[in-house]
């Protein structure tokens, strides 16, 4: 099988490369490209750069997830996790991070700030219709299946 191609240019000259740490991970570390160190205050959102600019392949998106150790850790993550970057987004790749500790906590240029998992997508056709099948759900909301 062979896997899909992601092409990435730098576009700034201090940007890192993404890379899987392991054989095995399912993402690969985005790095906060920065020329100063930026805080992000508690309850605070600041949009971190990478310096880099990619191009997914067809049929595929970038998923843009928290790290879990800063999360664990530090309680900073993404306000909009997973973030979506389009096949088409020829951008550069940028981070929300907040922070929902009670800290300042400081991102410094080079650290790793989110992971980029690349994933199938599927769009849809959509067609209208009078009425739905019925499940045994049915409209039960948030939390109707148990605990």
């Amino acid at each position: 099988m062979t896997r899909p191609i992601l092409q990435l240019q730098c576009c700034h000259p201090g940007a890192t490369i993404p890379k899987y740490q392991t054989t095995g991970a399912a993402g690969m570390d985005l790095h906060a490209c920065l020329d100063t160190d930026r805080i992000v205050e508690p309850g605070s959102i600041e949009t971190i750069q990478t310096g880099i600019i990619i191009a997914l392949p067809s049929g595929y998106e970038g998923q843009v997830r928290p790290r879990s150790g800063l999360a664990s850790k530090y309680g900073i993550t993404l306000p909009n996790a997973p973030g979506t970057i389009d096949e088409d987004y020829r951008g550069e790749v940028s981070v929300p991070l907040i922070n929902l500790s009670q800290k300042p906590f400081t991102i410094e240029h080079g650290m790793r700030i989110a992971q980029l998992v690349i994933a199938p997508v599927v769009q849809c056709e959509i067609i209208t219709a009078e009425t739905l099948e019925s499940t045994e759900r049915g409209v039960g909301g948030f939390g109707s299946t148990g605990h």
